[in-house]
């Protein structure tokens, strides 16, 4: 972008060729200019952030992006219309799929400022090179940058003949420490498959690469699982997931694969991984459904798990990722809301509300030498059904459930216990 706005690279030939052109090549200021970001993901936020730096004016395309989430970055988010009319510089930051093809063609260019640069440094082939070359010629467009192209490798393209046109060949991470990340990262990988842990890069993991945003949810999920099958003591049928909010922009079809993993694992199963968790699911007639909705009541991310059993009975499970170090909450079952962090050890009672039942808990189980770390009670009404959630600093044995259940009257007693 800098290069493109002061013509760096014919600059740089004609001082070589014994030329001081300096008049030649008056470029423009990024300062107080408008920034049109095409894809407002990972990489283009990166880049809103190091532009405003500059003094720019940031706007963003990205159909799948809450406004909030860009507000919250200072970035307003747009229409694709919008941004090519109002953008004095636009930078390409999408994927190359059938809906993006030559997304910035040729009706996409005669939208544009005069004074417009257009950089892609993304995917070759979201930018029609055809006409980008034909609204350079004809001044359209002042000037592009360009790291990619629709063929590579590509030594021949007329863009090349244009000193408007700053052009390398694909060198976005061709760095030396660029490279050291990447050989990191694939020892990184290596290490988390030796371990049966998620490998966010895996071909053969369903759901394919994981967005950043969705990632932290994965752990979460699994807990979710290992409390809804602890509550309900057996096999579901089905579990469907439900993603509220931002992250629901992102392909969260992973998540499908996480809540079987937790729920096998904590019915027992040993050795369940991100690529075997699909079949030990099936053999054992579990499936699961993810759906999302980018709107969610009361939190910024929601997720939501539903359970079907045999007998019909229905279990439901929720829980988000609270500020900004993203602490894990359960925030209800069923329909008792809830503000409970899931660690190792969890009792859950099911009762009718009445006095002294609290009491009577935590006595049984100081008696059985249980420490008590936390504890909530939510309730449908007064005298109505309750239920108790409660983090223990050990497991509860199945004996003192047992019994909490008959001094209490407790229609539902589950211990259960979470991994790490």
């Amino acid at each position: 972008m800098l290069a493109s706005a002061r013509f760096i690279s014919p600059a740089h030939a004609a001082l070589r060729n014994n030329k001081w052109a300096r008049s030649k090549y008056t470029g423009a200021e990024l300062f107080e200019k408008t920034l049109g970001i095409v894809g407002f993901g990972r990489i283009g936020q990166l880049v809103a952030a190091r532009m405003q730096a500059f003094g720019m004016s940031v706007v963003a395309y990205d159909p799948y992006l809450q406004p909030a989430r860009a507000a919250q970055l200072g970035v307003r988010l747009v229409s694709l219309d919008e941004l090519l009319s109002i953008s004095d510089f636009i930078t390409i930051h999408l994927p190359k799929t059938k809906e993006t093809a030559n997304l910035i063609g040729v009706e996409a260019l005669k939208k544009v400022k005069p004074s417009v640069r257009v950089i892609n440094a993304a995917r070759g082939g979201v930018l029609d090179e055809v006409a980008l070359y034909d609204a350079l010629v004809e001044g359209r467009v002042a000037g592009a940058g360009l790291d990619v192209f629709s063929t590579e490798p590509c030594t021949d393209s007329p863009l090349f003949t244009l000193d408007q046109v700053v052009a390398t060949p694909h060198l976005g991470a061709s760095t030396d420490e660029a490279q050291e990340r990447a050989g990191i990262a694939v020892a990184v990988s290596v290490r988390k498959a030796l371990a049966g842990e998620l490998v966010p890069d895996a071909v053969n993991v369903k759901g394919g690469l994981i967005h950043e945003d969705v990632r932290p949810a994965l752990p979460l999920v699994e807990k979710l699982a290992g409390v809804l099958v602890g509550l309900a003591g057996e096999v579901p049928v089905s579990i469907d997931v439900l993603v509220s909010g931002e992250i629901a922009a992102h392909d969260c079809s992973i998540l499908g694969t996480s809540v079987l993993r937790g729920a096998l694992t904590a019915l027992g199963a040993e050795d369940v991984t991100y690529v075997n968790a699909p079949g030990i699911a099936s053999e054992r007639g579990l499936v699961s459904n993810v759906t999302t909705d980018v709107v969610s009541h009361g939190h910024r991310n929601l997720l939501t798990l539903n359970a079907a059993l045999a007998s019909g009975v229905k279990i439901s499970v929720s829980g988000t990722l609270m500020g900004i170090r993203q602490v894990q909450k359960i925030v209800s079952i069923d329909d008792y809301d809830l503000d409970l962090v899931p660690t190792e050890h969890l009792l859950f009672m099911r009762y009718t509300d009445r006095p002294g039942v609290i009491g009577t808990v935590g006595n049984a189980l100081g008696e059985s030498s249980i420490n008590i770390a936390g504890m909530q009670v939510a309730r449908s009404h007064e005298g109505g059904e309750a239920l108790m959630a409660l983090t223990v600093d050990s497991p509860v044995p199945a004996d003192v459930v047992a019994h909490l259940e008959k001094i209490t009257g407790a229609n539902l007693a589950r211990s259960v216990t979470l991994g790490a």
